[in-house]
């Protein structure tokens, strides 16, 4: 039953209200009379009124406030306006509040019953709207993690538009700016199970992305699965290097199996993270190709470059090969000596600092590996064609 008010000083005016229609007949019931305007706004709020009979000139509270207030709580409360005055102005605020009709008194019986019919139309409308909506947002509720998904993987092969990716991030309550990082997961111990069926395999995936989103439950992020079913994190607050040791040591642990963290910082503003996830993919098919002594050497370089006395030698006794041996296998394979494969993963390192970060360039000198500033200044410049303040400058004026 929808529930009616009416609002009047006047107690025949009331009456004559309630008695003129067959309330039941239209699905309604008065559940309460006000003889002056604040009476009626706690009685309106108490019983969540969906229909409001109001006379502009009441004690206490005019109708016209009445309705501001019910208007601003009750934004669904249909309201008609009962009154005496005929001006235009009056009229004109009515309008305003959006009431549902204007009548005045002394009101005919025959009128009133035929707004009511119209109001209750209405309502009858906007229930079968809120009942489809409830029911859209239920079915999309069921279907978040295939629409997330699929949306993922058109944003990382770069079929959509900017504006249509600003779509789907307020879709998914995402922050409508550029993500800070692309992270790709391959995982390397399922592939060689020939065991391992379909099933097992989804069961395998869902507990990956289980497992990343509890480790990495602070900042705003999108975690789906790639064409090739590898586990894609689009993060807006970068993940440190110490949080990606505790991803290939959580899959070790808990579902035993063998991971490699791929990171690249988005640049070039939202359609950039096509470009920071095919490098991902790109790091990813070139250590496939490497030898387990230069991989070893690379994943060796990635967790200590913050160490000034990193060396050749140190990363060579680590993995117990010669240092001879290990520089001729990096040069070989990488196509550079072991002092560019260190300064390349400092400079990496430092660009992804000075674009996430408002540290300054001092701090992310010694972050990365160096023991002055000034050293530090004339590497990145050498590698990046730009002093770390411009290349910082640069980036976020872009943005």
């Amino acid at each position: 039953m929808w529930k009616v008010l009416i609002a009047d000083d006047e107690v025949i005016i009331r009456e004559g209200i309630r008695e003129s229609i067959d309330w039941n007949g239209f699905d309604m019931e008065i559940v309460a009379e006000a003889e002056d305007g604040q009476e009626a706004l706690e009685l309106a709020l108490q019983h969540e009124v969906n229909v409001l009979f109001v006379d502009l000139s009441m004690p206490i509270m005019d109708g016209i406030t009445l309705m501001k207030h019910v208007r601003e709580k009750l934004p669904n409360c249909h309201m008609i306006v009962i009154t005496g005055y005929d001006e235009f102005s009056y009229a004109q605020e009515a309008i305003r509040l959006q009431v549902d009709d204007y009548l005045l008194k002394p009101t005919n019986p025959q009128q009133l019953r035929e707004v009511v019919a119209k109001v209750k139309e209405k309502l009858e409308q906007e229930q079968k709207e809120k009942r489809y909506m409830e029911l859209l947002t239920n079915q999309v509720q069921k279907h978040l993690h295939v629409l997330r998904e699929q949306f993922g993987m058109e944003w990382v092969a770069g079929r959509l538009t900017e504006e249509e990716i600003m779509k789907h991030l307020s879709l998914f309550g995402l922050p409508r700016s550029c993500p800070a990082q692309v992270v790709v997961i391959q995982w390397l111990s399922f592939k060689n199970q020939s065991i391992v069926n379909d099933r097992d395999r989804q069961l395998l995936l869902f507990a990956i992305e289980n497992v990343i989103t509890e480790l990495l439950a602070d900042g705003e992020k999108m975690v789906f699965r790639d064409s090739d079913e590898f586990i894609v994190m689009i993060n807006w607050k970068p993940i440190s290097k110490e949080q990606r040791g505790q991803i290939e040591m959580a899959l070790k642990q808990h579902l035993y199996i063998s991971a490699s963290v791929y990171i690249k910082t988005v640049e070039g503003g939202i359609t950039g993270v096509r470009t920071a996830y095919e490098k991902c993919k790109e790091q990813m098919a070139e250590e496939s190709r490497l030898s387990p002594i230069v991989r070893r050497a690379k994943q060796y370089i990635q967790k200590h470059f913050s160490q000034p006395d990193l060396t050749l030698e140190s990363v060579a006794r680590f993995l117990n090969v010669s240092p001879v041996y290990l520089s001729r296998m990096i040069k070989q394979e990488l196509g550079i000596p072991f002092v560019h494969l260190l300064t390349k993963t400092r400079m990496e390192k430092a660009a992804e600092l000075l674009l996430s970060t408002e540290l300054p360039i001092h701090e992310i000198a010694e972050r990365v590996g160096y023991d002055t500033q000034h050293y530090f200044s004339t590497a990145f410049k050498k590698a990046m064609g730009v002093s770390p303040n411009q290349y910082r400058k640069m980036h976020i004026t872009n943005e």
